[in-house]
């Protein structure tokens, strides 16, 4: 595994920065017409049907038990949740919104790292995490005045997936990413598929079945085929370019979903949307580039320290 093939890392989160806002899109295309627990069980089935393959094919690590099996639970009830917050956020506002609204999560994983994880993290680092959110609030504002509470449903997702990126963190190092995948998919599957049943019981709407027509029973398996591809090239890209050096593109994919939502949707920010994207931007990128001086200074000083006699 080796970092020295930055132009293929930084081509692969291009290709991240793409994908996962047309995966957007199609949650958003499919919000109207098909029941949120439907699309959430066809959604990560797809996962489970992409990835068994690569695990089988390439003799990946994929039992787990214990701890990791409980993290991997806990994973698994957080992406569905998240993916479910976002659908629900996509019906109700433009895309480019909701995808730049869910982006104050870089700030509410720096405040987890100090409070949870007990990371150091400076003034400079929270002042700039602070007025991130008051960009974010900017774009919230006409969302809200237009469609009331329902504005605020990306920021579940931005909670929502802080801690599901705090729980993969616990585990990254003793699962493989395609294995943990895997598993997260059949979980997820195995979860939903009871609660569907009861829904359709109930009679509860969201937890209703349809029978798609050709048209939406592609737009269901290219959500799924999205999602995961998305996942697996954010996890590529990781493998030939450093996180400092990936991580101020990711902010390539707001611009890439207000393109997206012009040409599908007719959508655009307004411009105190437009205002507060610029600020949470900016304020995301400070963050960025400060805990990338940070690393390379605790690298320094490590390198620094005279090396100890060996036993």
């Amino acid at each position: 595994m080796s970092h020295d093939r930055p132009l293929l890392g930084i081509f692969l989160m291009l290709g991240f920065c793409v994908t996962a806002p047309l995966g957007d899109a199609v949650a958003k295309l499919l919000g109207a017409t098909v029941p949120l627990g439907q699309l959430l069980l066809v959604r990560f089935a797809v996962q489970s049907l992409l990835l068994a393959p690569l695990v089988i094919a390439g003799n990946r690590p994929w039992r787990m038990r214990g701890r990791v099996l409980r993290l991997t639970l806990r994973r698994t009830l957080l992406h569905i949740a998240g993916i479910g917050c976002m659908v629900t956020a996509l019906r109700h506002l433009p895309l480019a919104d909701a995808v730049a609204i869910a982006f104050v999560m870089p700030f509410i994983m720096l405040f987890l790292g100090k409070y949870v994880l007990g990371e150091t993290v400076g003034i400079r680092r929270i002042s700039a995490s602070v007025v991130g959110f008051a960009g974010t609030l900017l774009v919230i504002q006409p969302s809200f005045a237009a469609v009331g509470a329902h504005a605020l449903w990306p920021l579940g997702v931005a909670v929502i997936f802080s801690f599901f990126m705090l729980t993969t963190r616990q585990i990254a190092k003793e699962t493989d990413p395609i294995g943990l995948q895997t598993v997260s998919g059949v979980m997820a599957c195995v979860i939903l598929a009871p609660v569907l049943l009861f829904g359709e019981k109930m009679g509860i709407a969201e937890l209703q079945m349809v029978t798609p027509d050709r048209g939406t029973l592609w737009l269901l398996a290219a959500i799924g085929v999205l999602g995961t591809l998305a996942h697996l090239l954010m996890t590529w890209s990781l493998r030939y370019a450093p996180s400092a050096t990936l991580a101020p593109m990711q902010y390539l994919e707001i611009p890439v979903a207000a393109l997206i939502g012009w040409l599908i949707f007719r959508e655009f920010p307004n411009g105190m949307a437009l205002a507060g994207i610029g600020v949470t931007v900016g304020a995301g990128l400070y963050v960025v580039l400060r805990e990338g001086a940070e690393a390379r200074r605790a690298a320094r000083s490590l390198s620094a320290e005279p090396a100890q006699p060996q036993v």
